[in-house]
């Protein structure tokens, strides 16, 4: 039985190397009485957290975040019809876990997803405005009609209705430090520039721009901009003053800069590609 109630929702956590994460990712889930750890082969205490806060442990080499979830969600028995999907790095505030079990509860049998925003935290505080917030995430699943793609920032295709709940994951990307927040978006601009690079002859569909779901079009926007030159200096420009993030104050402001460098990266690494196709020294 969950802390809240009788659990009608299981939770997975995907993890690599997690230790300073996990023990408050599962205590913020306790309202459940099922929990999958899907591990990446951890070298650190993971695992031992995981097994000892009563959470199951299953394992599997980490090829890319789609096929990671794919085969969690294919392969994994799971108490419950619904999964929730938590990061390591995030944690179910008490209302939300309160609003997913209202919902869940009464749904009907053609909802098959729900998606959930993010609060990013930084320096302390809620990036609103800087982080480009509202993002929609799919997480909430009936795992045998929903399936992942994309490599990384990963897309969900659902066989059946999507909505979407009102309360917030709450999510701490520097808790790890902010050196491993760029080593892990140096890999993720590795994997955007790929993506890049194979979207790169696809024609714009204007129609996707005015589309009523977030997630077609935001995916419509970035498609755009891998377009645009100088595409780095518009991200900081775009989050920094159009949507307000100097109101974050310096949380806002490092944060611009370090996403308007993970853009370099990407853009970067796609013009090393093109210049090795082409037999040109880098």
């Amino acid at each position: 039985m969950g802390a809240y109630g009788m659990s009608t929702v299981s939770i997975l956590i995907l993890t690599l190397n997690e230790e300073n994460n996990l023990a408050d990712c599962i205590d913020s889930c306790s309202w459940s009485d099922d929990i999958v750890v899907f591990d990446s082969l951890s070298q650190d205490r993971t695992q031992h957290i995981a097994t000892s806060k009563g959470a199951r442990v299953i394992e599997r080499a980490f090829d890319d975040y789609a096929s990671q979830r794919n085969a969690a969600l294919n392969a994994v028995s799971f108490k419950h019809a619904w999964v929730l999907m938590v990061d390591a790095d995030e944690r179910v505030p008490k209302e939300l876990a309160e609003e997913i079990e209202t919902r869940v509860a009464r749904v009907d049998a053609e909802t098959v997803l729900f998606r959930i925003r993010r609060r990013d935290f930084f320096l302390g505080q809620w990036l609103k405005r800087s982080s480009g917030y509202p993002t929609w995430f799919g997480r909430l699943v009936r795992p045998s009609r929903v399936k992942v793609t994309r490599e990384v920032n990963e897309e969900y295709i659902a066989d059946g209705r999507i909505e979407y709940l009102d309360q917030h994951l709450h999510h701490f990307p520097f808790n790890k430090g902010i050196a491993y927040w760029f080593e892990r978006h140096n890999r993720y601009s590795s994997m955007e520039a790929v993506a890049k690079i194979a979207r790169h002859s696809e024609p714009l569909t204007t129609r996707e721009f005015f589309s009523v779901d977030p997630i077609i079009r935001r995916r419509a926007l970035k498609h755009c901009l891998y377009r645009v030159p100088m595409r780095p200096i518009i991200v900081f420009l775009y989050l920094y003053f159009i949507r307000l993030g100097v109101l974050d104050g310096r949380a806002g402001f490092y944060f611009c800069r370090m996403r308007a460098i993970y853009e370099f990266f990407i853009d970067l690494k796609v013009t090393e590609a093109n210049r090795r196709r082409r037999g040109l020294a880098v």
